[in-house]
Protein backbone atom coordinates (compact mmCIF):
# COMPACT_ATOMS: atom_id res chain seq x y z
CA UNK A 1 0.00 0.00 0.00
CA UNK A 2 1.77 2.95 -0.71
CA UNK A 3 0.76 6.24 1.03
CA UNK A 4 -1.05 9.36 -0.20
CA UNK A 5 0.85 12.67 -0.49
CA UNK A 6 0.51 15.19 2.06
CA UNK A 7 2.80 18.63 3.28
CA UNK A 8 3.81 17.36 6.28
CA UNK A 9 4.80 19.17 9.59
CA UNK A 10 5.93 18.75 12.98
CA UNK A 11 2.26 19.23 14.04
CA UNK A 12 0.71 16.62 12.14
CA UNK A 13 3.20 14.15 14.11
CA UNK A 14 3.39 15.77 17.50
CA UNK A 15 0.26 13.97 18.58
CA UNK A 16 2.14 10.42 17.36
CA UNK A 17 4.59 10.82 20.18
CA UNK A 18 5.27 7.61 21.70
CA UNK A 19 2.87 5.75 18.58
CA UNK A 20 3.90 1.93 17.14
CA UNK A 21 4.93 2.31 13.18
CA UNK A 22 5.12 -0.82 10.98
CA UNK A 23 7.11 -0.46 8.55
CA UNK A 24 5.35 -2.34 5.53
CA UNK A 25 7.11 -5.47 3.78
CA UNK A 26 9.47 -6.00 6.67
CA UNK A 27 9.41 -7.02 10.21
CA UNK A 28 10.19 -4.04 12.04
CA UNK A 29 7.99 -1.77 14.24
CA UNK A 30 9.45 2.11 15.16
CA UNK A 31 8.06 3.97 17.74
CA UNK A 32 8.36 7.47 17.30
CA UNK A 33 10.38 9.38 19.99
CA UNK A 34 10.53 13.01 19.17
CA UNK A 35 9.46 15.61 17.00
CA UNK A 36 12.33 18.25 16.95
CA UNK A 37 11.26 21.55 15.20
CA UNK A 38 14.13 23.40 13.55
CA UNK A 39 15.01 26.91 13.33
CA UNK A 40 14.19 28.43 9.25
CA UNK A 41 16.75 29.67 7.96
CA UNK A 42 16.66 32.93 5.98
CA UNK A 43 16.74 32.75 2.05
CA UNK A 44 16.12 28.79 2.33
CA UNK A 45 13.04 28.23 0.61
CA UNK A 46 9.26 28.87 1.63
CA UNK A 47 9.75 30.93 4.85
CA UNK A 48 6.61 29.88 6.68
CA UNK A 49 7.41 26.25 6.32
CA UNK A 50 9.21 25.42 9.55
CA UNK A 51 11.77 22.62 8.93
CA UNK A 52 11.62 19.60 11.39
CA UNK A 53 13.42 15.71 12.07
CA UNK A 54 11.75 12.92 13.57
CA UNK A 55 13.06 10.69 15.33
CA UNK A 56 12.16 6.57 16.12
CA UNK A 57 13.08 4.25 18.09
CA UNK A 58 13.85 0.33 17.36
CA UNK A 59 14.79 -2.88 18.38
CA UNK A 60 18.93 -2.98 18.60
CA UNK A 61 20.77 -5.06 16.49
CA UNK A 62 18.67 -5.63 13.45
CA UNK A 63 19.05 -2.04 11.99
CA UNK A 64 16.97 -1.50 9.23
CA UNK A 65 18.57 -0.28 5.66
CA UNK A 66 18.79 3.68 5.06
CA UNK A 67 16.15 4.33 2.54
CA UNK A 68 12.51 5.15 1.56
CA UNK A 69 10.14 3.25 4.04
CA UNK A 70 6.64 2.86 4.08
CA UNK A 71 5.36 3.38 7.78
CA UNK A 72 1.72 2.39 8.78
CA UNK A 73 0.98 3.65 12.13
CA UNK A 74 -0.39 1.03 14.41
CA UNK A 75 -4.37 0.93 15.58
CA UNK A 76 -6.16 4.04 16.39
CA UNK A 77 -8.88 5.44 14.21
CA UNK A 78 -6.81 7.52 12.49
CA UNK A 79 -3.83 4.83 11.63
CA UNK A 80 -2.06 6.35 8.69
CA UNK A 81 0.60 5.54 6.37
CA UNK A 82 3.88 7.76 5.58
CA UNK A 83 6.58 7.17 2.92
CA UNK A 84 9.35 8.80 5.00
CA UNK A 85 13.43 8.70 4.27
CA UNK A 86 15.10 6.82 7.42
CA UNK A 87 18.32 6.81 8.46
CA UNK A 88 20.03 5.07 11.20
CA UNK A 89 21.79 7.26 13.38
CA UNK A 90 24.23 6.51 16.56
CA UNK A 91 22.51 5.27 18.99
CA UNK A 92 24.76 6.07 22.10
CA UNK A 93 21.83 4.22 24.60
CA UNK A 94 21.53 0.44 25.53
CA UNK A 95 18.56 -1.50 24.47
CA UNK A 96 17.62 0.88 20.88
CA UNK A 97 18.44 1.78 17.53
CA UNK A 98 17.42 5.36 16.10
CA UNK A 99 16.57 6.48 13.33
CA UNK A 100 15.53 9.77 11.75
CA UNK A 101 13.94 11.51 9.09
CA UNK A 102 14.72 15.22 8.23
CA UNK A 103 12.16 17.90 6.92
CA UNK A 104 13.68 20.88 5.57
Amino acid sequence: MAAQFVALTADAFAPHLGASFRVEGGRHVLSLSEVERLETQPGHGDPTYQPFVLIFSGPPGDVLAEGMHTLAREGGADAGAYDLYLIPVHTPAAGRQDYQAVFN
